[in-house]
């Protein structure tokens, strides 16, 4: 038996990846410690995790939702969302840089204790961010990139968190320049840190280290970018990484409820000729009541459906559909209502759901990307921060879905963009090709295959 600690990030996505390998490694007689956030107390011991959990500020007296040191930053910085990625760079992704190395910092002693109580074989990180605690651990350490494979900068790659075309290398020179003007004195007094803490020094505007022994990126081979230099033999690509630990999900009757009774409504009406929106509304109402609708998921992440107003925007605009929709609502759930044609719950089973739908409109965040290419879901993409832009344009560019401005898109676009997509039967049949060479991959057993043999090498 050997030892492994994880230590994802906070927000769903890393930690719920972390989660389905560890179960994994779990199942095979192997002890799990997880150093996460403190937020997500009581959410890890159930899958036969150790839980010795780190704050990554001052601890707050309220009793905090698992994510909830994430979800709260992404509120309170959502209107910068509104501006080019270039103009990001200064306004958010520096900030941001600077939350994580804070949360570094100030966790590095409780780190130092719990590697010490733990005494792992392996250590796995799945984050953006270098804790030197985890490199001086005395074990092997992993890293595991949970973003867009941009993050693995390289010749003839569009720069990380711009979002700019593959194949259009115009504004690349000046992104990247931006980028390092802006980053470059926070890199040094970082790195600067970092090293005084027993690490590795870090290499240029990086602000995490390469493992020596594994590194794992999950992302389709499908979508993944065509490097001119190849990356080391210690990376290995996961096509998908889903998890097997949520539970089940049946389609709530509330959906077929509200179609059959909407029927009646949309009949009257349509006979009372109640102009061109009601008109729409009764069209989809009819179409609703006959079955004639599709599937679709609708969700921002636990992250991107903290901003309200974007979430009621999409509600409004997916009502004049003949569609049904289930809808993680996020952790401000209460703060808005769904349409007739709509379910949703605060977080849902995503990768029970996918399977089941027709359609994905999401933020284009990492994990649920590779899982609709996991389960063969078209995609509109609606980014909103970080490598979100890179994901949704390589899924626009390589044909497998579209991207939408995400505060500016019509609604009348985003109902086409959604028809297109339904519509297209030779991307659905592709989809449906490209999911099962995913699934037969099995990117979450390799992933525990690679590191229980990394533990076994010692």
């Amino acid at each position: 038996m050997s030892t492994f600690l994880f230590m994802p990030e906070s927000a769903y996505g890393p930690t719920n990846n972390c989660i389905g390998i560890a179960h994994v490694l779990a199942e095979r007689g192997h002890h799990i410690v997880f150093a996460a956030e403190s937020s997500w107390l009581g959410k890890l011991e159930p899958y036969g995790f150790v839980e010795d959990l780190v704050d990554l500020a001052p601890a707050s007296t309220e009793e905090a939702e698992a994510g909830k040191f994430w979800t709260d930053y992404i509120r309170d910085t959502a209107s910068l969302f509104r501006l080019p990625t270039i103009e990001q760079i200064e306004t958010f992704i520096l900030p941001t840089w600077q939350a994580l190395m804070d949360g570094a910092r100030y966790c590095q002693p409780q780190l130092e204790a719990i590697v010490d109580r733990a005494r792992p074989d392996v250590v796995v990180e799945d984050n953006v961010c270098a804790f030197p605690a985890l490199m001086t651990a005395g074990a092997a350490f992993v890293r595991i990139v949970s973003c867009n494979p941009l993050e693995m900068k390289g010749r003839g790659l569009p720069p990380t968190f711009s979002g700019y075309a593959a194949g259009d290398e115009s504004g690349w020179a000046e992104f990247r320049n931006e980028y390092a003007r802006v980053h470059a004195e926070t890199w040094c007094a970082f790195n600067e840190w970092v090293v005084d803490n027993g690490a590795p020094p870090l290499p240029e505007l990086e602000f995490i280290h390469e493992s020596e022994h594994l590194n794992l990126y999950v992302y389709p081979e499908a979508v993944d970018y065509r490097r001119k230099d190849p990356l080391g033999r210690s990376w290995h690509r996961l096509d998908s990484s889903v998890r097997e630990t949520e539970g089940g999900f049946d389609l709530p009757e509330e959906l077929s409820r509200v179609a059959r009774a909407a029927g009646g409504a949309a009949r009257a009406s349509a006979a009372g000729g109640a102009g061109p929106a009601g008109d729409a509304r009764a069209a989809a109402a009819a179409a609703r009541a006959a079955g004639d609708g599709a599937l679709v998921y609708l969700s921002l992440g636990s992250l991107g459906s903290a901003d309200v107003e974007l979430m009621k925007r999409l509600v409004s605009a997916l009502a004049e559909t003949p569609h049904r929709y289930v809808v993680s609502k996020g952790p401000l759930a209460d703060s808005y209502d769904l349409a007739d044609n709509m379910w949703g719950v605060p977080q849902v089973p995503q990768t029970r759901v996918l399977p089941l739908v027709d359609l994905a409109i999401t933020h284009g965040g990492n994990n649920t990307t590779t899982e609709c290419f996991h389960f063969g879901v078209p995609t509109i993409a609606l980014p909103l921060f970080w490598d979100q832009y890179d994901n949704a344009q390589r899924v626009e560019e390589t044909g497998f879905g579209r991207r939408l401005a995400t505060y500016e898109f019509e609604p009348a676009e985003l109902r086409r963009a959604v028809d297109e997509l339904l519509g297209d039967r030779a991307l659905r049949n592709e989809l449906a090709r490209t999911g099962r060479a995913i699934r037969s991959r099995d990117g979450l057993h390799r992933a525990a295959d690679l590191l229980e043999q990394l533990a076994l090498r010692g």
